[in-house]
């Protein structure tokens, strides 16, 4: 192979390498200091009584640290107007909080590798217990530790970002899930399109 070819080789494995740091997913638990002193820190910052009552869950997830990857699923009902404290004058309209909120967050998450990977809007009804809401729509996010999840948190937290999800839900119920069965991956996708790349760049130099 030419030099050309070699650099472009090389270019793209070292890409790729970058990718997979950045990208993570194996990572090393939360230590009890850690997890003492990130919720330290999450009650000083939180913004409102929302936030405040579901430190405990926040608690709980943490506990469970096993320093891999998760996704975080999420079911959402608006409220028929939204809620934001005195003197934040916003307008009323719940989704224009949540695209507010949305927006917000795109770079804490995507600085930490974690990004949104569904969002659908509820179009029907099918099977249905009784007592669960009618929901709006689900979101399915993926963070890359929790220990990203926390130092998300914490960022949403001390700069008020999280006053428009509030201001939007009613009501919501949020778990995080491991997938067992996948027909997509980031890794193997951008593994696909750096090898394309790749090919096409060492034709043009054969």
């Amino acid at each position: 192979m030419s030099t050309m070819q070699w650099t472009i080789l090389a270019a793209c494995a070292g890409l790729y390498l970058l990718f997979l740091l950045w990208w993570g997913g194996r990572s090393q638990p939360l230590t009890s200091e850690e997890t003492a002193e990130g919720l330290r820190q999450l009650r000083s910052v939180a913004a409102g009584p929302n936030s405040l009552a579901h430190l405990h869950e926040v608690e709980q997830l943490l506990a469970l640290d096993d320093g891999r990857e998760f996704v975080m699923f999420n079911a959402v009902l608006y409220r028929k107007q939204a809620q934001y404290p005195a003197g934040m004058n916003f307008g009323a309209d719940p989704r224009e909080a949540d695209k507010r909120y949305g927006k917000a967050i795109v770079w804490p998450l995507l600085k930490r590798a974690c990004l949104p990977i569904f969002i659908a809007r509820r179009t029907g009804q099918f099977v249905n217990d009784v007592q669960a809401p009618d929901w709006h729509y689900v979101a399915m996010v993926r963070y890359r530790s929790r220990r990203d999840f926390l130092k998300f948190a914490l960022e949403i937290e001390s700069k008020g970002i999280s006053v428009h999800k509030w201001a939007a839900i009613e009501q919501t119920h949020i778990f995080p899930t491991r997938p067992l069965v996948s027909f997509w991956s980031v890794r193997s996708t951008i593994a696909l399109v750096l090898a394309f790349i790749c090919w096409m760049g060492l034709r043009s130099f054969t």
